[in-house]
Parts: structure tokens; C-alpha cells; sequence
């Protein structure tokens, strides 16, 4: 009696002489496997990620699924052309292609998992410092490009196209265009660092060393801009913001910063008075930070005025010319009910003697 295995070599003998055939049925199998792989046990697999608390393998998996069920037709398209017993100029024409579109998914998912393999560290920026949101665009297309110049590179290879000659030629390319764009490859390199250290970030309030004060709204490879409080924007190139001094006003543990009100009362004030009237005020100020409170500081003698200083926290540091005016105007008028003297400017002339002559001595001698 003959076994299920002396049946099935007894038929396989008998396909030989059938290639197409046999193609066929290599092609139907792999399909069956493939399907069998996408369906049963990616859907193992969910279930056992599915009881995990991220949902980095979740996406992995969801990206994954189709290359292994591509790579396993493709695999038995492989099969099934090598069945065919095909000439060997034709089959050197057949595998490089089947390659290609091999890679050509690969590369995909590559592209796909390099993406999100980065936001993942990009979340977490306590342990990767150099990535985080501002510098994950400038990760994601290094990581694109090197993907797809080694894909590029695998697939000519696999059409037995020498690429020696394509990298020297790009390489000389390469430094004729470094020469002619030094200024350009200077602010690309500035902006890399400047991402990579990240001294300001958007939406930060910054000060600039020639004195522009502005909220930065974009920071590119070649330039970062900065909206001014006349609603201007400055386009400054990145080379010139990483060797220059910046002053940002957003940094530190919080976005709170301490404006000084400069302030003077005629000499004879009462001091006492003026630094309780300089407290209300600050007091009654409903946009300034309740903590650190609010300080008064006498800080000298002026030519005609004591001085003093009002020191405040405020919360977006943009906000400081209105919350001053606003200061300002309350102690004006804070001053004025009680009776507190703003002073300014008094010259007193003295005449010791009076010209021979002149139209006041002739008038009185009339």
C-alpha cells in the first residue's frame, strides 16, 4: 500500500514534465502560506501585545505584517521562476526585479520603523537630550535619506550596475558645491546645532545681542525667525544666532521673569510711605505673579530725586511694556491722592552783579 509520501513524490515526478504547472502550484502554496502567516499568527502576536502598556509594539506590528506577507510571495515567486527552468538571460532579468520589489517594501517599512523608533526617543527627552520635538524633522530626514541612498544603492547593485564610478562622481560634486554654498552649509551646520542644543525654542521670548526683543515662531536649517511686538518679523540665518549672544527671557525652570520699575520721589518724601504706597500698587496688579511677592528697593540719591526701584514677576515676558505702563500709571496716580511729589529737574540762577549798562539799571534810574 503506498504512503501519503510515496503518493505525493509519485506526483511531483509527474509535474516535472508540467513546469507551468508545478509553477502554479508553487505560487498557490505561497500564498496560502503568506495569508496563513498575515492572518494567524500576526493575530497570535496582537493578542500578546495587546497585554502590554505601550503602544510601540502595537505600531510595530502593524507596520511588520505586510513585508513578512510580501516577502513570503515574493519568496515563492522566486521559487516558482526558478521551477520554469528559464534561460539565464532571462532569469537574470526576472530575479533583479522580483528583488527590487522586494526592497522597494522593505524600504517602506524601513522608513516607517526608523519614524517611530524616533518619536518614541523623542518622548522621552530626560534620557535622549539631542532628540526631542524640535530636532525629531531634522532626525526623521537624515534617517530617510539614508535609507533610501542604501536602497538605491542595494537595488543597481543587484542589477550588476558598478557604482564606483556614480560615488566618485558625487563626491567631487559633492566638494564643488561645498565651496560654492560655504555660506549656506555654514547656516545648515549652525541650524543642526542650534536644534541639537536647542539654546531657545519656539514660542520662546528672546533677546538679541543687537537688541531686538521678539518671540521666536520658527527655527529652520537656514534661518530662525523672530515676531517683534510691532508684529515684524526678523530672519536672522543661523549662523549668526550660534555666535552671537542670546538672551532668553522663557528659559529656566519656568517662564516667569522680574521686571524692575524704576521710580523717584522728590527729596523730604517720606520713604516709609512711598515703598507702602509702591507695595498697594503692586498688590493691586492682577496680572503679576503671586509668588516670589512683589519688592521695593531704595537704591540711591539722584541729582533731584530719591530713588527707588519696584520689583515684580510677571508670567509671558512679552508682557512686560504693558504690565510697566500699567505700573507706572497706578503709582502716578497713587502718588498724587497722597500727596507724594514726582520730582524733576530744577536749575536755580543767581546773579552776583549786574552789567554797567544795561536796560535794568537804566530803568531804574528813570
Amino acid at each position: 500500500m503506498d504512503t501519503p509520501m510515496d503518493y505525493l513524490s509519485s506526483l511531483t515526478d509527474k509535474l516535472v514534465d508540467y513546469p507551468y504547472v508545478l509553477a502554479g502550484i508553487v505560487m498557490f502554496l505561497a500564498y496560502v502560506v503568506a495569508w496563513v502567516v498575515d492572518r494567524g499568527v500576526v493575530v497570535f502576536v496582537k493578542r500578546l501585545v495587546a497585554k502590554t502598556e505601550g503602544e510601540f509594539d502595537d505600531h510595530l506590528l502593524e507596520i511588520l505584517h505586510k513585508p513578512v506577507f510580501y516577502s513570503v510571495l515574493v519568496y515563492g515567486l522566486s521559487t516558482a521562476s526558478s521551477v520554469l527552468e528559464m534561460p539565464e538571460e532571462l532569469h537574470g532579468r526576472v530575479f533583479p526585479l522580483i528583488y527590487t520589489a522586494l526592497l522597494i517594501v522593505w524600504t517602506m517599512f524601513g522608513v516607517r520603523f526608523s519614524r517611530l523608533v524616533l518619536r518614541q526617543m523623542a518622548a522621552n527627552e530626560k534620557r535622549f537630550v539631542v532628540l526631542h520635538s524640535q530636532t525629531l524633522p531634522l532626525f526623521e530626514n537624515v534617517a530617510f535619506l539614508t535609507i533610501i541612498g542604501l536602497s538605491i544603492y542595494s537595488i543597481f547593485s543587484s542589477w550588476n550596475v558598478d557604482m564606483t564610478a556614480w560615488l566618485a562622481s558625487a563626491g567631487i560634486i559633492g566638494i564643488a558645491v561645498g565651496f560654492a554654498a560655504k555660506d549656506t552649509l555654514a547656516n545648515l551646520l549652525a541650524g543642526v546645532l542650534i536644534m541639537a542644543d536647542a539654546p531657545y525654542k519656539i514660542k520662546d521670548y528672546v533677546v538679541l545681542e543687537t537688541g531686538e526683543r521678539g518671540e521666536v515662531t520658527n527655527i529652520g536649517l537656514r534661518s530662525t525667525r523672530i515676531l517683534t511686538r510691532d508684529h515684524i518679523e526678523i530672519t536672522i540665518p543661523n549662523s549668526v544666532m550660534g555666535n552671537t549672544k542670546i538672551i532668553n527671557e522663557s528659559a529656566g525652570p519656568s517662564t516667569r521673569s522680574r521686571i524692575r520699575a524704576k521710580i523717584g520721589c522728590a527729596y523730604g518724601s517720606d520713604i516709609d510711605l512711598v515703598q507702602k504706597i509702591l507695595l498697594e500698587v503692586a498688590a493691586e496688579e492682577k496680572e503679576l505673579c503671586e509668588a516670589p511677592l512683589p519688592v521695593v528697593r531704595f537704591r540711591g540719591f539722584g541729582d533731584s530725586s530719591l530713588d527707588f526701584e519696584l520689583m515684580v514677576w510677571i508670567v509671558n515676558p512679552g508682557d512686560r511694556g504693558r504690565i510697566l505702563h500699567q505700573l507706572y500709571g497706578a503709582v502716578y496716580q497713587a502718588f498724587a491722592k497722597n500727596g507724594v511729589e514726582i520730582p524733576y529737574p530744577k536749575r536755580d540762577l543767581y546773579i552776583k552783579e549786574m552789567p554797567k549798562g544795561n536796560s535794568l539799571d537804566s530803568a531804574n534810574e528813570s
